[in-house]
């Protein structure tokens, strides 16, 4: 028999409801509420304030302006230091200083992490670390580039030497890495100390003008040590490190556009080492004939011309990202696409120094080669080089170590090669820009192209000195031999002859000779032989 629930009454003998009781789980979820909404404003508000009168994003607004709306997924957001000493036990933010995860970029899968200057200044401790570490570990593992938001002021003091081992961690991270996930660090702040070495490892440096900082030591140490009297932005700033140093590979006036640049550099790099670069459609016909190109090129064999303009005349569309744009300005590196298909491009530039190469272009071009080949970008290098540099500075700065660089970096490239001769490839300085001698798949040249051991006049003097000594009319007798060198060598045909070129081509069909050889080498395949790594000429 069913047993009848008894009526409780209250006060006057009313019937009342019994009051619901919560479900345990709802006290759990309004905790885990409250350690978000922690984790999501750790600094505090005047922290944020000063930084956005530093006319700086917080770490979280850059992640938003980086990735696709929506697609950002946090890790360790309830993450605490466990330091204790000099006080810090008694400050305890959640995400400890750095904000991890991963999201995409146009659609495609990146891991991030974003130092959070508004907490304990960005500086870095072992949990911080651990968190970095995480998500390099796991980019590497399922093959997606890792990008860095740099914000900070280095090692966390109060840590000590476990700040320090943190950083080898990452560190070693960086180098297992590299060739194999394409790794990117934004410098949106300082970067200090031991703290510039997991940049300087990666693939492409940013850094904004007026907020960014790099160096090893600091204006104050620098006075101390040496006694000279420097500021931040001139000892480590942004343009210092893009024309300068050359560490910094892009710039931008403000945080917005350097995130941006950030996405567009990323359309051109594939997501790990063993995919290829992204393919887009294009509307850009693959038989356009480039006729401005003739109006690019003068007819005296000695006057300067844009390189940086006829690589546009080629590419898609003329949309052609510069990689180092300030530095080494003798040679143009960058990336473009040919009938859809990225492209890296290396090309002399006579504008600047003639196109002669020298120690900084030697690097410039070396890195940037060995950068494509790691990510499977084919590789057209456009030559026109007078030569090495002369001088003593350059030789007492080692050019011949660092011309080396180049010459190991294309030998070694296992990529897509197709080198085209513009003008002048003279000397060893023609053999290190790509020629077939060294590996390339293709050579072309352009009938304006001169292919000899060095440029007639420099010959002339050498190999009939005695001959131009001995004649009536000296300067009459060089002019003659040196005219008749020129018909005899400064051309493109002796080479042709040989095979060391496979074409010589009109220069109004460069971009349809492009299109038809790198589809053509689209499957090529090189085995190298077994061995530990080469000894680069560092």
């Amino acid at each position: 028999m069913a047993v009848e629930e008894p009526e409780i009454h209250g006060e006057g003998g009313a019937s009342a409801a019994v009051a619901p009781v919560a479900h345990p789980i709802e006290e759990r979820l309004e905790q885990l509420a409250t350690l978000r909404e922690q984790a999501l404003h750790a600094g505090s508000p005047a922290a944020v304030e000063r930084q956005h009168n530093r006319g700086k994003l917080t770490a979280r607004e850059r992640l938003e302006e980086l990735l696709d709306a929506g697609s950002f997924v946090e890790l360790d957001m309830l993450a605490r230091h466990r330091a204790h000493g000099f006080g810090i036990e008694n400050s305890r933010p959640l995400t400890d200083g750095v904000v991890t995860g991963w999201g995409t970029v146009d659609g495609r899968k990146v891991f991030v992490f974003a130092q959070d200057f508004t907490v304990f200044g960005g500086a870095l401790g072992e949990v911080f670390a651990e968190k970095i570490h995480k998500v390099m570990d796991l980019a590497e593992s399922v093959g997606a580039p890792v990008i860095g938001l740099n914000d900070g002021a280095g090692a966390r003091i109060q840590e000590g030497v476990v700040s320090l081992a943190s950083y080898g961690g990452i560190f070693h991270r960086n180098v297992k890495a590299s060739g194999v996930v394409p790794q990117i660090s934004v410098i949106l702040g300082p970067c200090a100390g031991g703290a510039v070495y997991s940049p300087a490892m990666t693939d492409f440096i940013f850094m904004v003008k007026g907020t960014s900082n790099m160096f090893i030591t600091g204006p104050d140490v620098v006075k101390t040590v040496t006694g000279e009297e420097v500021t931040q932005e001139e000892l480590g700033g942004a343009m210092t490190h893009a024309t300068k140093s050359g560490v910094a590979t892009f710039v931008g006036d403000d945080e917005q556009s350097v995130l941006g640049q950030v996405r567009y550099l990323l359309s051109f790099l594939p997501s790990n080492n063993l995919e290829d670069p992204p393919h887009f459609e294009t509307d850009d016909d693959p038989d356009r004939p480039c006729a401005g190109i003739i109006d690019l090129i003068p007819d005296a064999p000695n006057k300067p011309y844009d390189m940086k303009k006829v690589i546009s005349e080629i590419v898609d569309d003329g949309d052609f990202f510069e990689v180092h744009s300030l530095w080494a300005m003798n040679i143009v590196c960058g990336f473009g696409r040919i009938d859809g298909h990225v492209i890296g491009v290396v090309g002399n530039q006579p504008q600047v120094l003639a196109g002669c190469l020298d120690i900084e272009a030697s690097e410039k071009a070396a890195r940037f080669v060995r950068t494509c080949d790691a990510f499977n970008i084919p590789l057209v290098t456009f030559v026109d080089v007078p030569g090495f540099l002369p001088g003593t500075d350059q030789e007492y700065g080692g050019i011949i170590r660092h011309g080396a660089k180049l010459l190991y970096a294309y030998c070694e490239a296992t990529v897509p090669r197709v080198q085209v001769i513009t003008r002048k490839g003279y000397g060893g300085a023609y053999v290190v820009m790509n020629s077939k001698s060294i590996g390339a798949d293709l050579a072309f040249a352009w009938p304006s192209a001169e292919i000899a051991v060095m440029g007639p006049q420099g010959a002339v003097n050498i190999i009939f000195r005695k001959e131009i000594e001995s004649a009536g009319d000296a300067d009459a007798r060089r002019a003659e031999l040196i005219e008749e060198y020129t018909e005899r060598f400064a051309n493109p045909y002796n080479a042709a002859e040989r095979g060391y070129v496979d074409d010589v081509i009109d220069p109004r069909e460069t971009r349809r000779v492009l299109v038809r050889s790198l589809a053509m080498l689209r499957t090529k395949k090189e085995r190298l032989p077994q061995r530990k790594h080469g000894n680069v000429p560092l």
